[in-house]
């Protein structure tokens, strides 16, 4: 393996990349302004580049259709902008930490996807979020960024005095959808890049923002690429104490990455349909159904209009206003292949035999899901009370069987899916991946994303032990995969019910700003960064963050023996250099 030319330490700068881009292609479009600051700034000038790009320019006035909001600028700003940050591993609160192929990350979303950006780049099959509704009373993502001379946005301050980066947003703020849309915006242009060409991403959300949220769906994945707006049953019973109607529903919407190249896999039929097949003449084709054998004579064409003699005889019309379904020579054969039916004594108006070996051995997916078929909020709220007998940590969460729809739609169980969930929040997505592998031997993967939002202390998930969401997640996790083991008769000794938990912090590097291309000779050894790395940081943060650059799996398989560290079966070596301040010993890469 070729070894690198340097380590940047921090995610890639989209917005000078396409800067630089566009000033090979437009030179005379690249000037110079000031900006806030009063510092002078190479930009572009956007005039020049319309004359340069459009047949017709658009000026500042002329009419358009778009789709804007207060600040969405810096949100566009937040998608390019560079982070330096570093994912640490926690092997203390993992399970099956060197085996395990799925994954739980702590922190604030946004950070945590700009450092998946590239790792992960076309690699998720299926990504389902369940994002705040805003509500009126729902914590959003504080996205404060301030950028220093260097030209790195790094966060004016990490959490709040609570613990986290949430604010309540309250309808009575003046920027109420603004600061949602300003919130979502960026994340979901970062995780398109994450989808693979045929991945669909799944969106729950309630009435206050559908609309909004379909207009950026629109513009970040097209139009085009628009599935469906499921309408999902939440609630089995009307709610009376409410102002205007009772709400029993959520939407769901779907869009793939790229439609034409997405079929959504077919439901299992269920065994009410299959009831309807039997064999009453004892059929070696097996069970089937009678069907009308005539249809509206308007569609019919004259072929299909005549007398049909049946084995024994007699003779039938079509029905009044109606035609055969064949012409008199494809129902003559469909006689004498048996899949004419006239009934046990043969005097019966002729049907057609369908046979169950012959149709769809499944069935399309429809726009209203049904509680009965993929559960509701309160069976949610059980399945938590199941795994956590002590408290009830979450009032709404999601059924499994919810996503557990939405998996069997689109993943296979032989395909080694990667299902990404950067609200995961209870953590069902988790829950719903490890059962629907037990019972199809799939062998699907999940990484879930959380900030750890500090619990209220008068919530019952306080008053059990749980100081934050995080905690909550990885420990259903823990119970769900035992469960699943101890009552699933289909369970594979292999089946992956472990996680490798890693936590969002600031860079491993004392100077966040430095790169290793400043220091002659460096490749991939490390010796030179003895004074630039934190007191606090072992060799395996270091190798996390090396496999981040180097685009390495951070689920890849990791073993450590006689001072070699071994990534993906030999991809990535790490050698064991001499301690640090006795701290760490500084891994060597080759």
């Amino acid at each position: 393996m070729n070894k690198p030319d340097n380590l940047k330490m921090h995610t890639v700068d989209l917005a000078a990349e396409k800067f630089t881009k566009i000033a090979e292609l437009f030179p005379n479009a690249i000037t110079e302004t000031i900006d806030e600051n009063g510092v002078v700034v190479r930009a572009v000038d956007p005039d020049i580049l319309q004359h340069e790009i459009n047949t017709h320019v658009l000026s500042g006035k002329e009419e358009r259709y778009q789709f804007t909001w207060p600040d969405k600028h810096k949100s566009i700003l937040l998608v390019n902008a560079p982070i330096a940050a570093a994912l640490r591993p926690c092997r203390e609160e993992s399970v099956n930490f060197n085996t395990t192929e799925n994954l739980y990350i702590e922190g604030d979303n946004l950070d945590v996807l700009k450092l998946l950006r590239e790792t992960y780049l076309n690699r998720a099959k299926m990504i389902y979020i369940d994002p705040p509704y805003n509500t009126g009373n729902d914590f959003l993502y504080e996205d404060n960024f301030t950028q220093n001379e260097s030209g790195f946005f790094i966060r004016d301050g990490q959490y709040n005095d609570e613990g986290n980066r949430m604010a309540r947003n309250l309808d009575s703020n003046g920027r109420f959808h603004t600061d949602w849309l300003n919130m979502i915006y960026p994340r979901l242009r970062i995780v398109r890049d994450l989808l693979n060409e045929e991945g669909v991403i799944f969106i729950s959300i309630g009435d206050n923002e559908i609309n909004n949220l379909r207009k950026i769906c629109d513009e970040i994945f097209g139009y085009e690429n628009f599935v469906s707006c499921i309408i999902w049953e939440k609630r089995y019973s009307p709610q009376n104490a409410v102002q205007w109607f009772s709400e029993a529903h959520d939407y769901i919407l779907i869009y793939a990455k790229f439609k034409n190249n997405w079929q959504p896999n077919l439901l299992n039929r269920s065994d009410e349909m299959n009831a309807r097949y039997r064999n009453l003449d004892n059929d070696p084709r097996g069970d089937w159904k009678p069907e009308n054998a005539s249809a509206q004579a308007g569609h019919g064409t004259p072929s299909q209009f005549y007398e049909l003699v049946s084995p024994n005889g007699k003779i039938y019309q079509p029905p009044n206003g109606r035609c055969w379904v064949y012409t008199k020579i494809k129902m003559q054969e469909m006689i004498e292949d048996n899949r004419i039916w006239f009934g046990s004594d043969g005097n019966s108006a002729p049907a057609i035999k369908r046979f169950l070996s012959e149709v769809k051995q499944g069935v399309a997916c429809q726009t209203i899901w049904k509680y009965d078929d993929v559960g509701h909020n309160q069976e949610g709220k059980k399945e938590i009370k199941s795994i956590f007998p002590e408290a009830v940590p979450f009032e709404t969460p999601k059924p499994t069987r919810l996503i557990k729809r939405m998996l069997q739609l689109c993943t296979n169980c032989n395909d080694n899916d990667i299902i990404l969930d950067f609200f995961s929040g209870s953590a069902t997505t988790a829950h719903a991946v490890m059962q629907l592998n037990a019972e199809d031997s799939g062998n699907r993967k999940f990484i879930m994303v959380q900030i750890p939002e500090v619990c209220d202390e008068n919530s019952e998930a306080y008053k059990a032990g749980y100081k934050n969401i995080c905690e909550i997640g990885k420990e259903r996790i823990r119970r769900a995969g035992r469960k699943i083991i101890e009552e699933s008769p289909l369970t594979r000794a292999d089946l992956d019910i472990g996680f490798r938990v890693l936590k969002l912090d600031s860079s491993n590097m004392k100077d966040v700003y430095y790169t290793p291309e400043e220091h002659a000779q460096m490749g991939f050894d490390l010796d030179g960064f003895t004074d630039n790395i934190k007191p606090d940081r072992t060799e395996e943060d270091l190798l996390f963050q090396v496999m981040l650059e180097l685009g390495v799996p951070l689920s890849a398989k990791i073993s450590h023996e006689s001072g070699v560290w071994n990534v993906s079966n030999g991809y990535l070596i790490a050698l064991t250099r001499t301690p640090f301040r006795g701290q760490f010993k500084r891994p060597v890469a080759h």
